[in-house]
């Protein structure tokens, strides 16, 4: 049995995977798309992607894949610490501050504001596919004044050395993962730090009206449905259409969510259940 995970190896996510599927085969994908899609058509057991950052909030490519392009259930969350590192080539480690050039992933990028703005002002910054892939460019050249940011266990995997800890630029910084399989999530791989139960749905508004939003809410609200998060996305059709994301703090079960997704309906809404599934915390150390 394989889990895929939005690699390369020593990504954020796989640091997820290790602590939550220490027992099975990982398999690492280079983009998000590539990992959903391996589960999508089963070549692995469970694929595990970010989905929302605390500090820099949801990763759209995951939102917009799952919710656009596939048919696979959410089946579970992890919900991880995250710690960004500054870490360069061995050659460079004493002269860090004179970095010309600074690779990581777009959120971490942003999580690390404070600290760019403060020590390199002057240095390019580039975007690249993930943390890991940033440690492996600094990595293989070690000729150029380069850096990375990423986790310890990036700089372990590909030999650089930490010359910063903890450069984000707030303490509480977290990411979820989603699971997704198109098989029952199977109860021996239940974790210790279950927070609780969620589930997700989509829905479209039928018009743009006066109170439409309100509706949706007031189908939740008079039901006592708490909603842990509601977020809009583009409908990709033009200016001011959007779809809505919502995340129920409870278990699908048998009257109360099927009645609130009857009344949505009623009123000409578009629903899709994206999962229902247990959540959980986890912490690295």
């Amino acid at each position: 049995m394989k889990v895929g995970y939005f690699g390369p190896k020593a990504t954020f996510t796989e640091l997820a995977v290790n602590h939550f599927f220490p027992d099975l085969e990982h398999q690492p994908y280079r983009t998000i798309p590539d990992c959903i899609d391996a589960a999508v058509n089963q070549e692995v057991a469970y694929a595990v992607v970010p989905v929302e950052n605390a500090l820099e909030g949801s990763v759209p490519i995951t939102l917009d894949y799952l919710t656009r392009e596939v048919e696979i259930p959410i089946i579970g969350e992890i919900t991880a610490p995250i710690r960004q590192h500054f870490m360069v080539h061995p050659v460079n480690g004493d002269d860090w501050k004179e970095t010309e050039k600074i690779y990581s992933h777009s959120h971490a990028i942003a999580q690390c504001h404070k600290f760019l703005h403060k020590y390199f002002k002057e240095a390019s910054i580039e975007s690249v596919a993930s943390t890991a892939a940033a440690a492996i460019m600094v990595k293989d050249q070690p000729e150029m004044k380069l850096a990375a940011i990423a986790n310890e266990q990036a700089a372990k995997e590909y030999g650089l050395t930490i010359v910063q800890r903890d450069i984000h630029d707030f303490d509480y910084n977290h990411t979820r993962f989603v699971i997704l399989s198109k098989t029952d999530f199977d109860h021996e791989l239940k974790h210790e730090g279950f927070l609780g139960d969620k589930t997700t749905i989509m829905v479209t508004l039928p018009d743009d009206y006066a109170g439409a939003l309100h509706q949706v809410l007031s189908a939740f609200a008079w039901r006592k449905i708490n909603l842990s998060k509601i977020e809009s996305r583009p409908m990709k059709t033009g200016i001011g259409n959007y779809f809505f994301i919502i995340d129920l703090d409870m278990m699908l079960d048998d009257v109360l969510i099927p009645g609130a997704i009857a009344e949505l309906e009623a009123l000409g809404c578009g629903v899709k259940l994206l999962g229902s599934y247990p959540s959980y915390l986890i912490d690295f150390k």
